[in-house]
């Protein structure tokens, strides 16, 4: 599997769509979150690059004190080459150290664990965007995720629709929805 590849290819994805947004539409809340669509952009960019810091320290038993966020008050363009170039900063952490573990509060993860991470935030954050704005949009590359992060997920034919179900998003016919849920990130 390409891990960096698909992560790659998921921030193509979600900044292309993100892209497309009416820019003064991002002080709106992001569905289902307590965080505005701007301020979830900033957990989106401090999340890559924290788990970009774990990752390449091989940290042992903390988050990073590295904090990364976009700057206050920049375009809408600018805050998604930041939202990409975090994302290509964890694919090359991931390629150039593929056998690293990290610390992680759900678990020491490896590589592969931390760009499905990176992938997870990028696809079900922007769907959390595009739907404040009513965009109907569907991340791609979620089968490898949900098998990589969600091991004891049910069987379903649609992997979107499985992963908004693990991240607690959606409900899937006769499954209950996810009021509390956890990657395996170990």
């Amino acid at each position: 599997m390409d891990w960096p590849g698909l992560l790659d290819a998921t921030a193509h994805d979600c900044a292309k769509v993100l892209g497309t947004l009416p820019e003064d539409g991002f002080s709106r809340r992001a569905t289902g979150l307590d965080w505005s669509c701007r301020v979830t952009l900033d957990h989106v960019v401090e999340g890559l690059l924290g788990y970009t810091a774990l990752l390449t320290t091989r940290a042992e038993r903390r988050w990073t004190s590295l904090l990364g966020s976009l700057r206050p008050g920049l375009p809408l363009e600018h805050c998604l080459e930041g939202l990409t170039t975090t994302a290509k900063l964890l694919s090359h952490a991931v390629a150039t150290n593929p056998d690293a573990r990290a610390w992680h509060p759900w678990g020491p993860s490896d590589a592969t664990g931390f760009a499905a991470m990176g992938i997870t935030e990028l696809a079900m954050h922007t769907h959390d965007i595009t739907q404040a704005f009513g965009v109907d949009w569907r991340p791609e590359h979620c089968a490898p995720v949900i098998e990589r992060l969600f091991p004891d997920a049910p069987q379903h034919s649609d992997a979107v629709e499985l992963l908004l179900w693990c991240t607690g998003r959606a409900e899937l016919p006769g499954v209950p929805r996810q009021e509390k849920w956890q990657w395996h990130a170990a």
